[in-house]
């Protein structure tokens, strides 16, 4: 039997998933992001089990974050037969990341503010 090394999160990496979450981020998607944050590089079954999510809530959560150029994957071809292995890991630094998250947030806030605006205006 194969021995794997399990990876969870601390403290706090729970501390910045939560926050991640209250600012809007999904959950799936902030738990595997700060899992790729504190790791070079990760098995789609090591994110399943290290932010105890399930296997189509972790592959939805990669494909968002792919899209947005955020994480890479690349196939890891096993002596064995069966399908490849894929090894996921952050495009961009995390406080990259970050920023990106922190521009978009003020985009939305400046946005809700115009509508404010607008809405002051009918009732002025």
């Amino acid at each position: 039997m194969k021995q794997e090394n399990i990876q969870y999160f601390t403290e706090k990496e729970e501390e910045f998933t939560n926050l991640l979450i209250d600012i809007g981020t999904k959950k799936n998607i902030a738990k595997v992001l700060v899992f790729l944050a504190g790791t070079p590089e990760a098995t789609s079954r090591a994110i399943d089990r290290g932010t105890d999510l399930r296997q189509p809530e972790v592959s939805l959560a990669m494909k968002y974050l792919m899209d947005l150029g955020w994480i890479k994957c690349r196939e890891n071809r096993s002596e064995k037969k069966g399908r490849p292995t894929k090894v996921y890991e952050l495009a961009k630094p995390i406080h990259e990341i970050m920023s990106s998250i922190e521009n978009e947030k003020k985009k939305e806030t400046n946005n809700q503010l115009a509508l404010l605006g607008k809405l002051r205006d009918y009732i002025s």
